[in-house]
């Protein structure tokens, strides 16, 4: 499930993410417990508490004292805004450029893909 080209404590924020852009996490959802998390995947509890930290300090999540951690109301729309930005700033980029160095053109990238994945 980890790999090595990120801290697991980043890969365990962006599985929360994900999931909360997939729909699969709403407002007022509750995040399993740091101690639930750190069983089910054989992790140090510090590492998933760094995890949540970083979702609460950037208001997707919020710690209700006693009785653990929740999706925040907006959380989906601020992500949203965020990866939107991002992927145009990053990876759009990049992309655009294999595009033009492979000689694709738009009509041939919205064409869809044939049965057994040749286009």
């Amino acid at each position: 499930m980890w790999n090595d080209n990120a801290p697991i404590y980043r890969q365990l924020k962006d599985k929360v993410i994900g999931m909360v852009l997939d729909g699969l996490l709403k407002p007022g959802d509750a995040l399993p417990s740091v101690r639930q998390i750190a069983a089910d995947y054989q992790l140090n509890p510090i590492t998933v508490s760094r995890a949540y930290q970083e979702l609460v300090d950037e208001t997707l999540v919020e710690k209700r004292r006693g009785i653990g951690m929740y999706v925040t109301d907006g959380a989906r729309d601020k992500l949203l805004a965020t990866e939107r930005e991002r992927f145009l700033r990053e990876d759009w980029p990049a992309m655009l450029e294999r595009i033009r160095r492979l000689g694709l053109d738009l009509e041939a990238l919205l064409k869809p893909a044939a049965p057994g994945g040749a286009a």
